[in-house]
């Protein structure tokens, strides 16, 4: 028997209640109503049944299905045959994320201390140049288009040399609704999907773990939230410019790789009230 066929289901319902509560506000806050929400936790119920809980060499069933969610079974017949979700991945974010990796990983863009180069627009020699740049990842766009683009977004910005300089910003999704849905989808979904992993398997699969202090000063809080961004900041150049190297010789298949951190501090926020028990602890650990 698995770990997870030991879980009890109230406990189960408690963390839920935990891990759904940002969601439920997120979804109040941009109009998705209850039954608005429902009707979706019942698609995904039916989905999740019928694609990954299918019994080996038996054709899955409406009853099976409604047995295992609780779904009427004509419920179940008219939801059913769906098909997994379609991962779309937005034109712009395919296109800026592997311009951006590779100005922050491709030594030929970067300093001698690492940092992005301010580029020329383009350039005669063998120079870096912003055109290079692009044409180094794709020759479907325009770098005239790509730069217009991203001048507009503030992802990057002229210098005084008339340089292409990179903003900052330019790694963390912001303005485009659909490119931070985007992110939020991906990074949310994949760090919950190896969290359930790791509690229904006996042995977990994959590394998930947190540095937490509660009871602190907000002065402490910001100070080692300010610290922890520079330490992840750091972390994530160096993983993408090992990354960007190692894929020039890669011979390309069906697997994929994120890897993500994230911070939290709460004061005075929605947050701050989901430890609120437990404000007069004090106590750090990895989990």
């Amino acid at each position: 028997m698995s770990r997870g066929q030991h879980l009890e289901a109230a406990g189960v319902q408690n963390a839920l209640n935990r891990v759904l509560r940002p969601l439920v506000r997120l979804a109040i806050k941009c109009g998705v109503t209850f039954p608005a929400f429902v009707d979706l936790l019942r698609q995904l119920y039916v989905n999740v049944a019928e694609h990954e809980f299918a019994l080996p060499d038996k054709q899955q069933t409406d009853s099976r299905v409604s047995l295992l969610t609780g779904v009427h079974r004509k419920e179940v017949s008219r939801l059913r045959g769906a098909g997994a979700p379609v991962r779309v991945v937005p034109d712009a974010v395919s296109r800026t994320s592997a311009i951006v990796a590779r100005w922050l990983a491709d030594p030929l863009f970067l300093d001698p201390r690492g940092m992005p180069l301010p580029l020329a627009r383009t350039s005669e020699a063998a120079e870096p140049s912003f055109a290079g740049l692009v044409e180094s990842v794709t020759r479907d766009l325009r770098p005239r288009a790509v730069l217009d683009d991203w001048l507009d977004r503030g992802l990057v910005e002229i210098d005084a040399e008339d340089r292409i300089v990179l903003m900052e910003g330019a790694m963390v999704p912001r303005g485009d609704g659909e490119v931070r849905l985007y992110y939020f989808a991906r990074n949310l979904g994949d760090h919950a999907g190896a969290a359930v992993e790791n509690v229904l398997a006996d042995t977990p699969p994959f590394l998930e773990r947190a540095v937490h202090y509660d009871g602190l000063s907000e002065e402490l809080a910001r100070s080692l939230e300010a610290y922890s961004r520079e330490i992840a900041v750091e972390t994530l150049l160096r993983l993408n410019k090992y990354a960007n190297q190692a894929i020039q010789s890669d011979p390309g298949g069906t697997s994929r790789w994120n890897w993500g951190v994230y911070v939290v501090t709460a004061h005075g926020s929605p947050l701050a009230a989901e430890d609120a028990s437990r404000t007069g602890d004090a106590g750090g650990e990895t989990a």
